[in-house]
């Protein structure tokens, strides 16, 4: 287990006003003769943890994959599971997902009861984390494969009670998604109205392929960025997003 808590880094980044980065990396797209390639393109002082998980992966892919970043990188490794098969002890903590912008009990408690006996077993760190899909121009594999429907961005009314929901019940991050390949990703003016109205740590994902939208996010109270499908069809662009001038 890390000395610091996953979690209370991301907490200390922001009470400390430090912008992080994630990237995603999907079990199901990312081979793993390709992941030593992958990680040469990650600058581990520019990026401070890895995601892995996706909306449909094949039993056992999830923990190869964790297993051979665990080989060649010292970052920390978060899960962000589509669904309970993809826990894996091998990584350091899990994105504990509650799909609240939803109303598919699937995924509001039914895969949360079934990862229990596969969470027991492991010393994951488990982190509660609100997850709401905000429509981002395309159909996203997490909406078709959830059965949701994604809140438009111009329903902001909704997507801030949904969140404030999700913090008063207790979960420690809100997640924004726009999914996997949107067109645009979370409008700065959502996320600048969310965080005058809650505490807690606010990630912003999907749809991110330029500097100029990652410091939008920013900029307007998110504290951590997570870059997924851009870095996964050409890692290079990375260093593009990142321009030099992400600042820890």
């Amino acid at each position: 287990m890390l000395q610091t808590s996953i979690y209370e880094q991301i907490a200390n980044a922001r009470r400390e006003n430090r912008k992080l980065i994630g990237i995603l990396l999907d079990p199901d797209k990312l081979r793993l003769e390709k992941v030593a390639d992958c990680l040469r393109a990650i600058d581990s002082q520019e990026v401070d943890l890895l995601l892995v998980g996706g909306s449909t992966v094949e039993n056992g892919d999830t923990q190869a994959l964790v297993g051979k970043i665990k080989e060649l990188s010292s970052l920390p490794v978060v899960l962000f599971p589509g669904d309970f098969s993809q826990i894996t002890g091998q990584a350091d903590a899990v994105l504990f997902l509650n799909l609240i912008s939803g109303r598919n009990s699937e995924y509001l408690i039914n895969q949360q009861v079934k990862a229990v006996p596969l969470l027991e077993e492991t010393n994951l760190e488990v982190i509660p984390t609100a997850y709401i899909l905000v429509d981002g121009g395309v159909e996203t594999s997490v909406a078709r494969v959830s059965k949701t429907e994604p809140i438009s961005p111009k329903d902001e009314k909704t997507i801030l009670e949904t969140a404030l929901a999700g913090a008063y019940m207790g979960n420690k991050l809100v997640y924004l998604e726009a999914g996997s390949g949107a067109k645009t990703p979370i409008p700065g003016s959502l996320i600048a109205e969310l965080r005058s109205r809650i505490d807690i740590p606010i990630v912003a994902g999907g749809g991110i392929r330029s500097h100029r939208q990652m410091a939008e996010a920013f900029e307007n109270g998110a504290d951590m960025v997570v870059i997924g499908t851009a870095f996964e069809q050409n890692p290079t662009i990375l260093r593009q997003i990142l321009n030099d001038e992400h600042i820890h």
